[in-house]
């Protein structure tokens, strides 16, 4: 009896132990998740890490001596030293500024003129700014009949073509409303203020329904760019949340502004009020009735249903992303800090190889064989590394546990660029074009309705485009919707950002790839 009583007693033991264990592998997980989640709203958002923490088992170095003369380190870096001193430079004025200028002369010379003579002068400069003005437009068109034919129908001038009949806003006034809105990113109700300000009182209302306007105008332009990115053979794909309120409904949904990346070429935006792979299936568009298909890579994170929309399709090719790949073992170096180091380190050198390309100018087929002879063997040590990682028991739901599937489900789609030089490393580049638009997101909080949606995506991309290039969007924008009304719909390949620039830089039409 004795004996079953001590058995039950170890059996009791043991069972509170696997639950103390357990709990103790919950609280961990909750742990790093409370971690995770101050990090990312106390933190910084860099993944950049001190090259002395990824040297975290290396014996520490000795310190330098102390010099007496200097009571400090004997040998300062010279750079560090010249960044420590270095100070901010003096802002200066552009020399292509119009110049106002107003002649000063001593009150003892505007006196008596005639007993002072010049012999120089001083001349300083100052950077002044002319705020944004109104102007009243008015279009008188004379009625005229002709002499000696008196009851002959009179003629009248006709009104030059507008975006809208009997439309009082002009394309520059248009412009104005879509660069705040888009570009700096202000709400209509703060523009509506800044107007009323200037003694010109306008609703929100009615700058949206101007924004929009303009946003069917520039819709032509969008559908070239986008025809565009249906032809190219690489593009990257990444997707934003939204937020929506239907007029009425008193509560916002989530919609998605989708995004396709050709890589230092052009962006195009697709709103969606869902994230299903329809919203993939509506980018990526139709290609032509070409029988095969082309091959198409595809980069993107790790969403599911990127997959699950190219099953079926032998004809694309997905690639990763190294970016979220050390972004979700950066997130898990304080379970395994040595590990999680080694690992860094690996992905470093990747960057640090293609950094050096870039530096290189190097084209598709000097990055393509570089990588296979440096990166390959860079990426097949990680390979290993992670197929033992796979083989321990790590919690699944630990940083470190989710950081290792996503690298084992992922790795076939991170290897792709390794045999193709037109690949990039990662999808920074679409993740970048997206980061402006939740910018502006934070100032207005969510998207009028659905509707609203894709002509906002619209307005983004043309903005966007001109970022790019360098070009005032605000001079594209005027420009553009007072040209639009007289063009012929085929003629609109010509007004797309790229082309518009070599247009005005006297370079022959850009052709889309």
């Amino acid at each position: 009896m004795e004996g079953d009583e001590r058995q039950h007693l170890i059996d009791e033991i043991a069972r509170r132990d696997a639950i103390i264990e357990r709990q103790a592998a919950e609280i961990a997980v909750l742990k790093q998740t409370v971690d995770a989640l101050c990090r990312r709203i106390f933190g910084k958002s860099s993944e950049q890490l001190d090259p002395a923490q990824l040297e975290l088992f290396e014996p520490p170095k000795k310190a330098p001596a102390a010099d007496p003369a200097n009571h400090g380190p004997a040998a300062e870096d010279p750079e560090h030293r010249s960044r420590r001193r270095r100070k901010p430079r003096a802002p200066r004025i552009p020399e292509h500024l119009p110049v106002d200028e107003q002649i000063l002369d001593p009150p003892e010379v505007l006196a008596s003129p005639e007993e002072w003579r010049r012999i120089g002068e001083e001349v300083r400069e100052q950077l002044d700014y002319k705020r944004a003005e109104f102007r009243r437009i008015r279009l008188i068109r004379g009625k005229y009949v002709r002499k000696g034919d008196p009851l002959a129908k009179p003629i009248v001038s006709p009104l030059p073509p507008s975006l809208l009949d009997r439309c009082i806003a002009t394309p520059g006034l248009i412009a104005e409303i879509i660069d705040n809105r888009f570009v700096c990113h202000l709400p209509y109700y703060r523009q509506a203020e800044i107007f009323a300000r200037q003694g010109v009182n306008l609703h929100r209302k009615t700058l949206c329904d101007w924004a929009a306007l303009g946003a069917d105008w520039l819709a032509i332009i969008y559908r070239a760019l986008q025809r565009e990115h249906w032809r190219s053979r690489y593009r990257q794909f990444d997707e934003t949340p939204i937020d929506y309120l239907e007029p009425g409904s008193g509560q916002a949904q989530t919609g998605y502004l989708w995004a396709s990346n050709i890589p230092h070429g052009t962006v195009i935006y697709q709103w969606r009020p869902g994230r299903d792979a329809g919203g993939i299936v509506e980018l990526f568009g139709d290609s032509g009735d070409d029988d095969p298909a082309p091959p198409v890579t595809v980069q993107s994170d790790g969403y599911s249903a990127y997959p699950a929309w190219a099953r079926d399709k032998p004809h694309i090719t997905l690639a990763g992303c190294h970016a979220h790949l050390r972004r979700k073992f950066y997130e898990a170096r304080e379970q395994e800090p040595r590990l999680v180091a080694w690992i860094l380190r690996q992905i470093g050198h990747l960057y640090r190889i293609e950094k050096q390309l870039r530096d290189a100018k190097a084209g598709p087929a000097l990055r393509e064989a570089v990588r296979a002879s440096q990166s390959r063997m860079i990426h097949h040590r990680l390979d290993k590394l992670i197929e033992r990682l796979a083989l321990r028991a790590i919690l699944p739901k630990s940083k470190l546990g989710k950081a290792i599937h996503y690298a084992r489900t992922q790795w076939s789609r991170m290897e792709v660029y390794l045999g193709d030089g037109r690949i990039e490393t990662d999808n920074n580049l679409v993740e970048n074009a997206i980061r402006p638009t939740k910018l502006g997101a934070k100032n207005w909080l969510f998207i009028g309705c659905r509707e609203a949606g894709q002509k906002a995506a619209v307005l983004y991309t043309i903005v966007e485009n001109c970022r790019r290039l360098g070009i005032d969007s605000r001079e594209y924008l005027e420009d553009v919707l007072t040209r639009l009304p007289s063009m012929m719909a085929s003629e609109a390949d010509q007004l797309t950002p790229a082309n518009w620039l070599n247009a005005r830089q006297g370079n022959p039409q850009r052709k889309a790839i």
